[in-house]
């Protein structure tokens, strides 16, 4: 009796992906509204020696070139299952020998007949053949056409995992690159108000020499300005990581980054249109990657059922064959054909089958609980960026006046110092203060420009 083949139930609970209605903090991102994301990063980015940066690590990034050759092994795949659903035909040849036991069955009767009138059958039997051989499995329950589907899927969604690093690739080096800006412009701060102190330091040893103040003072300007003159090297040493980190993603040896510092103060976040949450599922590979790998489980399961199915195959066979090579080719004596077809159904020991399709199942709940983390990750990073911009572009402002007073303070402080109606300590404070708070001017300007990049990565820009 032939154990059934029914399908064990498997209890599937997947996650339900709710999109959120609108973006917090985004006034201009009414619906229909499009997204900066679909803005190409040559138009995005107008510095053109980031541009020409991002150029040439998208040509020889070692992470994108290793990806590009699994995207070609995902496509080779497709042809493999294209190749497992036609009919396979081949070429074969065969040469054997044989001696039959003359106490046997076979035996028996080969000692009795005649090849031909007068000639026995030879002690060894040969058999020779060659000729066309043809099988091919019919595709009743679509498990080949199915995984043919799987593997485009594959193909599809590895393709979007590469524009995804694309993605953050472009992100990471205009980072790093404006990054490297921030540095020089702390390098030219810290040049500037050494040259402040220096000039103080002057003031105040021309002062000792009439005694209108103490060799401490000497001593206190001299240790600040050697402070911030190794500070001035702790900086270099930040250029030179950050230009080295941006050749290793251009994939090339360490050398010096072209780049035009100079107005770096002077530039303002772009305003980046967000559009409406449901583009972030067309604009972001991550998400459409893990749509696809969702969808491929799916056939995936269709594909494990279908093996709980029998299965049908087709062989035939035409050539020639005869037990000694002069008659090989002698028509139509030598001529030999076969045609069959086979049907297998699981049977006994049904556990393998199960397994693979158990996991099947679990392999797509997991995928659709990925799909559902992509799309929560990426409203996160958009509303989080969001944030982040309004509050730097606040928190730049205030600087900013800050700055100002610190450095109209210098300067009074200078002039109490030299009428003796403010102390030595006042005026290094103050100069501290006035490098620390351009220094924190410098680095919110940096973070602003990043709020900026970071958004245009999260809502899917860069790999266009």
């Amino acid at each position: 009796m032939v154990q059934s083949c029914a399908i064990p139930t498997i209890t599937k609970k997947e996650p339900q992906v709710a999109l959120p209605e609108h973006y917090s903090h985004a006034n201009n991102s009414a619906a229909g509204a499009d997204s900066a994301a679909r803005v190409n990063w040559k138009e995005f980015f107008e510095d053109q020696h980031l541009a020409a940066l991002i150029d040439t690590a998208i040509a020889n990034n070692k992470e994108i070139n290793i990806l590009m050759q699994r995207i070609s092994v995902a496509e080779n795949e497709i042809l493999a299952r294209k190749g497992e659903y036609l009919p396979s035909v081949g070429i074969g040849a065969t040469a054997e020998t044989e001696k039959t036991a003359r106490y046997t069955r076979n035996g028996a009767i080969e000692e009795g007949l005649e090849i031909k009138e007068g000639k026995h059958f030879p002690k060894y039997f040969g058999n020779y053949q060659f000729g066309l051989v043809a099988s091919w499995e019919l595709d009743v329950w679509k498990k080949l056409r199915n995984a043919t589907k799987v593997a485009t899927m594959e193909y599809m969604a590895s393709v979007e995992g590469k524009r995804f690093l694309v993605t953050n690739l472009v992100a990471e080096i205009a980072n790093a690159y404006y990054e490297l800006l921030a540095l020089d412009n702390e390098l030219d701060n810290l040049d500037k108000n050494i040259a402040i102190q220096e000039n103080a330091l002057g003031v105040v040893r021309e002062l000792q020499q009439y005694a209108r103040t103490t060799s401490l003072a000497v001593k206190r300007f001299e240790a600040e300005v050697n402070k911030n003159q190794s500070q001035r090297y702790e900086v270099k040493q930040k250029i030179v990581e950050t230009e080295n980190r941006i050749n290793f993603l251009l994939g090339r040896t360490p050398q010096p980054i072209a780049r035009a510092s100079a107005g770096f103060m002077d530039i303002k976040p772009k305003v980046l249109d967000v559009g409406i949450p449901s583009q972030l599922l067309e604009n972001r590979p991550d998400i459409r990657q893990a749509q696809l790998e969702l969808e491929a489980a799916k056939l995936n399961i269709e594909v494990a059922k279908a093996n709980f199915y029998p299965s049908f195959a087709l062989k035939a066979g035409l050539g020639f064959q005869a037990f000694n090579p002069r008659y090989l080719l002698n028509m139509p004596e030598s001529v030999a054909g076969s045609f069959g077809g086979d049907l297998i159904a699981p049977l006994v020991n049904r556990n393998a089958i199960i397994a693979t399709y158990k996991n099947a199942s679990a392999e797509q709940i997991r995928a659709a609980y990925e799909y559902e983390q992509a799309i929560i990750n990426a409203y996160s990073e958009v509303a989080t960026q969001l944030s982040n911009l309004d509050n730097l572009d606040k928190n730049y402002q205030l600087k900013n006046r800050q700055v100002d007073t610190l450095t109209n303070s210098i300067e009074i402080s200078n002039q109490l110092f030299q009428s003796a109606r403010a102390d030595y300590m006042e005026v290094l404070l103050t100069q501290r203060d006035a490098l620390e708070a351009k220094m924190d001017l410098i680095e919110t300007k940096q973070k602003q420009i990043m709020a900026m990049i970071n958004l245009y990565r999260a809502l899917g820009g860069g790999w266009q």
